[in-house]
């Protein structure tokens, strides 16, 4: 997730600056099942999500530490019946408000309710232009339709729209349709990403890993449509760390510009980095944002460059790309403080890449689709022989 920093923002605790964005993970229960979700294999249940209470004190936290932009994911953010009074709440402290959705099972009355709640931007997947594609990746039916008609009735609406468009080795071939079709909807933006391998899209890699030729044919797809459209539809590309040459700046920064609050409270960098072992994470039930922000051991760990190994530490791109991504470097290289394996100079860069070249020139095995009941997922059946 791409951020922009703030402006003339106060330089408080030993030089650290408040995030501009929340991300709320309000839910991990979603109609959807998709084998890309960077949700956790282990989702939380709605039991143990945070109640309204305790969202809108996380809301008037967030305000007071300095946050502007909220957004508002999950899962499925729809899924909760008080999305509107939290919206509300949150607008009331002058938060932007955006929501990011899967766009099914979302009424015109529903949205009517809203957008009269304060809602500004929504953020709607789609998955694939091919009906069939759609339902097959969503593990749901009449997918791409209820998506296509809820994408409109939010422009009928006047909201901006982004579509977001994960793209994988499935549906890759038709990156121009999905272009042509957030014009169609009047969209504002699209962000086309590579499916970025955590949680579910990492047990299923070796089904959505594309082809190196996909890959350089998207980025010609990208650069002919940046140019073509320019003025018209802003394209956002985030390519597979596994081709990379050098590394992306993960959320800005670990720690620098995005605070992210899963659905029973944990507070983290960003939404993968319970995968480093070691790492406690602060509960907003326990402790006051503010407090975790700037002193959590956790959101310190890897700030600012002090923590770095050779060759991140003399690297001229120690302070654009921060290292590039920890959650990465602990699940390829096995130790999160290593270069990150999609930096050319990393030891483990060449290994990495060549998994990428023999998993994506392998026949792709089923899905393994995202479900709550961790460890019993259901397994796309096999195509026929």
């Amino acid at each position: 997730m791409s951020m922009p920093q703030p402006e003339g923002a106060s330089r408080t605790h030993g030089g650290i600056e408040p995030p501009v964005g929340l991300l709320a993970e309000l839910t991990h229960r979603c109609p959807l099942q998709c084998p890309y979700c960077s949700n956790p294999l282990a989702l939380v249940r709605r039991s143990e999500e945070l109640s309204t209470a305790e969202w809108k004190r996380v809301f008037d936290e967030a305000a007071e530490l300095g946050v502007l932009q909220l957004h508002l994911s999950g899962g499925e953010p729809t899924a909760r019946p008080d999305l509107e009074e939290l919206i509300a709440h949150a607008r009331s402290r002058e938060l932007y408000c955006n929501l990011i959705t899967a766009g099914v099972g979302i009424s015109e009355a529903r949205l009517d309710a809203l957008v009269a709640a304060g809602l500004e931007h929504v953020q709607v997947s789609i998955q694939d232009v091919d009906p069939e594609g759609c339902d097959r990746i969503a593990g749901y039916p009449d997918a791409l339709r209820k998506k296509l008609a809820f994408a409109r009735a939010v422009r009928a609406r006047g909201l901006p729209l982004t579509v977001n468009a994960v793209v994988h080795r499935h549906n890759l071939d038709r990156l121009e349709r999905m272009i042509e079709l957030a014009l169609e909807l009047g969209a504002d933006r699209i962000e086309v990403a590579h499916v970025q391998y955590y949680g579910w899209a990492l047990a299923n890699r070796a089904a959505l890993l594309p082809t190196r030729a996909q890959l350089e044919r998207s980025l010609a797809v990208v650069e002919r449509a940046r140019r073509e459209l320019e003025g018209r539809l802003v394209i956002d590309f985030v390519i597979p760390d596994y081709y990379a040459r050098r590394p992306k700046p993960c959320m800005n920064g670990w720690g620098r510009a995005v605070i992210t609050v899963s659905p029973d409270g944990r507070v983290m960098p960003c939404h993968a980095a319970h995968v480093i072992p070691g790492l406690v994470f602060a509960n907003v039930r326990d402790e006051p944002l503010a407090r975790i922000w700037y002193e959590s051991e956790a959101f310190n760990r890897f700030r600012g460059t002090a923590w770095m190994k050779e060759p991140c530490r003399s690297c001229p791109r120690r302070e654009i790309d921060f290292g590039g991504c920890r959650c990465q470097a602990m699940l390829l290289a096995g130790d999160p403080e290593a270069t990150d394996p999609a930096c050319e100079l990393s030891p483990e860069h060449a290994r990495i890449l060549a998994l990428a070249e023999a998993e994506s020139q392998a026949p792709p095995p089923p899905f393994l689709y995202r479900t709550l009941a961790a460890g019993r997922a259901p397994r796309e059946p096999a195509p026929a022989a």
